[in-house]
This record gives C-alpha cells, structure tokens and sequence, in this order.
C-alpha cells in the first residue's frame, strides 16, 4: 500500500490558543472553512473553556475513525442500518510521572430494523474497532459498549 500523508499547520494566536489548519481541505488555501481553534483544556494552568483541545481532538480521532471504518465495512459487508452514533469520552490521568490518555471510551449505538440482524451488527461494530487505524496506532486502551437498537 502506498504511504499517505495528512497536513496540518498550527499558528498561536494569544494567550493558550492557536487556529489549526488544514490546506489540504480548501485546494491549498486556508480560510475559516478549514480551520479550528485549538486551545489548552481549563483543567491546565491558562486553559480555557468551550474550545478544542488536544485531548479533545484525541478523543474524536479515536471515535470518528471507530465511524468511518464502521461505515466501510457495513458497506462491504451490506449491513443495512438507520443510523450509527457513538459517544466517547478521553481518559487523561498522571502515569509514572506524565500526563497521558489512558483510556478512549466508545460508547456506539447502531439502529437497525431487522432483530435478526442484532449479532451481525455487534460482530460488525467489534470488527471495526479492531480495524481502525487510530486505535491500532496509539497505546491507550480502548474500552468499548455497543449498543444495538432495534427499530421497526
């Protein structure tokens, strides 16, 4: 397989907080549209609330690649559903002296029509957790509670 790369430039603006972009996703150019304000978590010394941190940005790395890989395989595999979710939440502890993300909880929750389906769907879900390329490249642990809802 070929290697993949995927730009991203960070800029400080002021005080604990930057503006981070991607070129890649406006035809080289940067504006608004691909961009996000980044900033230090009010928990750390300057944080500050209601924006995008690291931590965060973690955490939906590890829950949107949970998604797009779900996506992929149900599609191959021609898993019919109604909709997919999944809510996560980013562990940050102190471990041996460094701050680290110990834990990505996922919590998916895929609605489908068909009760007969139930297994399939969960064995679908396990499998993407265990394909996604964001899991497999960090060293927290993931911890995972699907939901399956079945809605006729």
């Amino acid at each position: 397989m070929e290697k993949y790369s995927y730009n991203v430039n960070v800029n400080w603006t002021q005080d604990r907080k930057g503006m981070m972009c991607s070129p890649e996703l406006k035809n080289n150019e940067i504006d608004e549209t691909n961009c996000l304000e980044v900033a230090t978590p009010p928990e750390f010394p300057g944080g500050m609330p209601h924006i995008w941190s690291p931590e965060h940005l973690f955490t939906a790395a590890v829950s949107g690649c949970l998604m797009t890989t779900f996506l992929a395989i149900a599609d191959f595999s021609k898993l019919e559903f109604i909709s997919f979710k999944c809510d996560s939440k980013g562990i940050l502890e102190k471990v041996d002296g460094k701050f680290v993300m110990s834990e990505v909880l996922l919590f998916p929750e895929v609605v489908i029509t068909d009760e007969s389906k139930r297994e399939r769907t969960e064995r679908i879900v396990e499998k993407a957790e265990r394909a996604c390329l964001i899991s497999n490249s960090i060293t927290s642990k993931i911890i995972m509670k699907t939901k399956i809802i079945v809605q006729n």
